[in-house]
């Protein structure tokens, strides 16, 4: 029976085993040439100038011509002629990575951007009788045109001189950035490139808060002579905003209230333990619609939560899956659209209040950070689509959320300043001090650099 069924449509085992060892032996080839390439720029970017390397990476990929290295084209050719179009698109996003990750550590911005414009050469336009050059131009144009290269331009929207050309979006590229470093199937370049842009883009935009809070307020002969100019879209907005939130201090702060919680549900059952969640995400909520909403929500969306470890008891990893879930309502259920209670949330004019929802989660579970600003890439893209003045309220969003993440979960300490104490000793607001609004308004905001990340000091022992 098994010799009679060996040779089915005409293809015996012996021709399978050759097709599938001929197959084998095209993937190692593709993978040599691969590193050949990579190895080639490599080498480049470590001892040439940035004009020299993207006249090679030119060379090779676009002109499709002899390089200094004689190997990296027969190398190219190899990809070619097997009409592997992905590998050719993961080879060339890889060697583009290999170029923005090291000469970003070399503060070379300029060849960034540079890089970026190789790719508008002319040569790609013109035609060819050549069935191979035809081909390549096909996959150029295609990897131009698709995802891959959107991301890669991530990495030089910084340096684009018409920034009013670009997307409203591009402003929340350290967002943007997530989903590139946490995606295991990108290459680890990209995903150092990725991770280390983000991380660098947040801390401007801290020391830039940092700075025009504590400069907008200084008395004009202590003012410096450099001006600071507002890094949010708040406007004047922006300075109260920072003094309500750094006024919540003392015992009922939110970094004071999330080591409680983890201190009083340490032994709840995970079902209490979600009860318990609910009580705290709206401890001291003002605004009573929204409590109202997202306290129905909560009740509905975390009873079906995990229901089976109902009886178990809570442990880190629960408090990061259900942070998680909790994150998703709020944001993105499906990673592609906001969710519904995102959208009715916002349109009752409440962004502080989400972003501080947002915030007692994080305190409570730091690794959920990167979740959160996944999905806000997640609604970054579907906004994308949209004018900008169509996503005011979005906008006014992320700059609240990115406030208040600015002081409560990096690595600078907020103080509010008495403006007419006499001894600086004692012209800090005292812990559970409660302000009028005209005194909120007469303080000064005093802000200086800490060790220690804030997250860090609220995680689960």
């Amino acid at each position: 029976m098994i010799d009679r069924f060996s040779h089915v449509d005409g293809v015996s085992n012996k021709d399978r085993g050759t097709s599938l060892n001929r197959s084998e032996s095209t993937s190692r080839d593709i993978q040599v040439a691969q590193q050949t390439i990579y190895d080639f720029l490599l080498v480049s970017v470590k001892t040439l100038s940035p004009s020299e390397v993207l006249a090679e990476f030119k060379q090779l990929f676009i002109h499709h011509s002899e390089t200094l290295n004689s190997e990296t084209l027969p190398a190219l050719y190899i990809i070619v002629f097997a009409n592997q179009e992905h590998e050719f698109h993961n080879t060339l996003k890889r060697a583009c990575y290999i170029l923005i990750n090291n000469w970003e550590l070399k503060r070379e911005h300029g060849a960034i951007k540079s890089l970026i414009e190789v790719f508008s050469d002319p040569v790609l336009q013109r035609k060819t009788y050549s069935p191979t050059l035809k081909r390549l131009r096909q996959w150029l144009k295609r990897f131009i045109e698709g995802e891959d290269f959107n991301a890669i331009k991530l990495f030089a929207a910084r340096f684009t001189e018409k920034q009013e050309e670009e997307p409203w979006t591009r402003r929340y590229t350290s967002y943007l950035l997530v989903p590139q470093y946490i995606d295991p199937q990108n290459p680890a370049e990209q995903r150092e490139a990725a991770r280390n842009l983000s991380r660098r883009l947040k801390d401007q935009f801290k020391f830039d808060l940092a700075m025009y809070t504590a400069h907008s307020q200084a008395p004009s002969a202590l003012r410096s002579s450099q001006r600071y100019t507002n890094p949010t879209q708040l406007g004047e907005e922006a300075l109260r905003m920072v003094k309500m939130i750094v006024a919540k201090r003392g015992r009922f702060s939110h970094r004071n209230l999330a080591r409680l919680f983890l201190q009083q549900t340490r032994d709840l059952p995970y079902r209490k333990f979600k009860q318990s969640l609910i009580a705290y995400l709206l401890f001291s909520t003002n605004q009573k619609v929204f409590a109202h909403t997202l306290k129905a929500r909560l009740l509905e969306h975390l009873a079906k939560t995990y229901r089976e470890e109902d009886d178990l008891a809570r442990n880190p990893s629960l408090i990061l899956k259900t942070c998680n879930r909790v994150i998703d309502l709020l944001t993105t259920e499906n990673k592609q659209k906001p969710s519904e209670l995102f959208t009715l949330l916002l349109s009752q004019e409440t962004p502080l209040t989400l972003a501080i929802v947002l915030l007692k989660l994080i305190l409570i579970s730091p690794k959920s950070l990167v979740y959160l600003e996944a999905r806000l890439a997640d609604l970054l893209r579907y906004y994308d689509q949209f004018p900008r003045a169509e996503c005011n309220w979005v906008i006014n969003f992320l700059e609240v959320f990115g406030v208040t993440f600015a002081i409560y979960a990096q690595n600078v300490e907020y103080n509010l300043v008495k403006a007419n104490g006499a001894d600086p000793d004692h012209v800090f607001v005292a812990d559970g001090e409660t302000l009028s609004e005209a005194e909120l308004e007469a303080c000064r905001i005093f802000s200086q650099a800490i060790r220690n990340p804030r997250f860090s000091e609220t995680a689960d022992p």
